[in-house]
């Protein structure tokens, strides 16, 4: 069996899709997340703040599921420039500090939603 989960704080989805899944086995997949705010808009700035906005637009998610960061064991993320990535790399590092990372996978690819320079999907566990 599956549940939605559906925060206000986060981007509402622009598409048949769901912000996340819950499953009965305590695995929640969370949607890819893109810099928008909760108002749908794409953030101000350059690649810095879009990182930002994705990883607060993932914690407002698991807040909404009652988990946290620590609960995270797969991300993907997915960079419209490769060059990107040491500095997406450092600002998601700040969300894990203190706990074991995730895995994860991060991929250069040709074109993301509304043009933005950063999405990460995520897959956590309860417990």
């Amino acid at each position: 069996m599956k549940k939605e989960i559906r925060t206000q704080n986060a981007p509402q989805p622009i598409g048949p899709y769901s912000q996340a899944i819950s499953t009965n086995g305590g695995f929640y997949f969370l949607s890819g997340q893109i810099p928008l705010n909760a108002e749908g808009k794409i953030v101000d700035g350059g690649i810095e703040e879009q990182a930002h906005q994705v990883m607060n637009n993932i914690k407002a998610i698991l807040t909404e599921a009652g988990l946290s960061f620590d609960n995270i064991v797969k991300t993907t993320i997915f960079l419209s420039d490769m060059g990107n990535f040491a500095v997406v790399n450092s600002i998601y590092g700040e969300y894990f500090k203190g706990m074991v990372p995730p895995a994860r996978s991060a991929f250069q690819v040709a074109r993301l939603p509304l043009d933005v320079m950063v999405e990460i999907e995520s897959i956590a566990v309860a417990g």
